[in-house]
């Protein structure tokens, strides 16, 4: 986890991903739960199984959605679970408005 609260620090994102070698997500690492032993391993931390979107939904449709659930960011993947990418809403919200 020492590892993972550098990555954390540096990116643009206020959490981490887990992903198998295939890149599936596994789970997801909170800024909140990156204060904890450094020695812990990811698994042991993350929250399993984060909600996902796939990337045929418009981006006025994610958005939509996460501002519902009030929410900043949709984890894109394939239907395999496969990691695609992270949409931010407040850039989803900018594409659905061109």
């Amino acid at each position: 986890m020492g590892e993972v609260r550098q990555r954390v620090g540096r990116s643009p994102y206020p959490f981490a991903l887990v992903t198998s070698p295939g890149d599936v997500v596994l789970g997801r690492l909170r800024a909140s739960a990156l204060d904890c032993d450094p020695d812990l391993r990811a698994e042991q931390v993350m929250e399993p199984g984060p909600s996902t979107v796939r990337p045929h939904k418009t981006a006025a449709s994610v958005a939509h959605d996460l501002g519902e659930k009030e929410l900043r960011w949709a984890i894109v993947t394939s239907a395999e679970g496969e990691l695609i990418g992270v949409a931010a809403r407040k850039e989803l919200e900018a594409a659905a408005t061109e």
